[in-house]
């Protein structure tokens, strides 16, 4: 199968795993995470000269394990998750597992070494994503965590600072800083 046959197989499997009844997170996760994480990361391996593809792929697949599973250890479900749908497809062993490494590393709260630029890359759209979301982020604290308003409000504010104080990458920073200030501007 071509690579960009495969990058829209992908793309179409989250989707759909998104839209099942089953999904443990309604199919916003996919409009609101998956697609802007996607661009955010496509963006950044352009500019630091890293595999489109095995960014673009490990991308669309690095929070399937919480769709799926659940967000417990989703990093781990998730890459076998990638592993068994890529070998299904045919897709390349060496090409499996450097996605299955970008998926297992890309928490920000697991303190996993990311070796490659690929990992840090899909590590740092992860987390500038949620800037892109700060509706998901007030929704999950208030629906799931079931937080007040206030308590939400200071929840969500630090987990922002975290996910800027984790960026690996310079480029990840400049991308996102506009956002992160107005957000500490709202939430202080």
């Amino acid at each position: 199968m071509e690579n960009k046959n495969i990058i829209e197989e992908i793309r179409r499997f989250v989707e759909e795993e998104s839209k099942k009844p089953s999904a443990k997170y309604d199919f916003e996760i996919y409009k609101f995470h998956f697609v802007p994480m996607r661009e955010y990361a496509v963006k950044l391996a352009k500019k630091l000269n890293a595999d489109i593809e095995i960014v673009e792929l490990a991308a669309w697949l690095h929070d399937i394990g919480s769709v799926i599973y659940g967000r417990e250890n989703h990093h781990i479900t998730g890459a076998g998750i990638a592993e068994k749908k890529l070998k299904e497809l045919n897709y390349p062993e060496e090409k499996i597992g450097k996605i299955k490494l970008c998926i297992l590393n890309h928490r920000g709260s697991v303190n996993n070494c990311r070796i490659s630029i690929e990992e840090q890359i899909i590590s740092d759209a992860d987390a500038i994503s949620n800037f892109d979301n700060l509706t998901g982020v007030f929704a999950g604290v208030l629906l799931y965590e079931k937080l007040n308003q206030e308590e939400a409000k200071i929840s969500v504010r630090k987990k922002l600072q975290r996910k800027y104080e984790q960026l690996y990458l310079e480029e990840s920073k400049i991308i996102i800083k506009p956002k992160f200030e107005a957000a500490m501007i709202l939430l202080n």
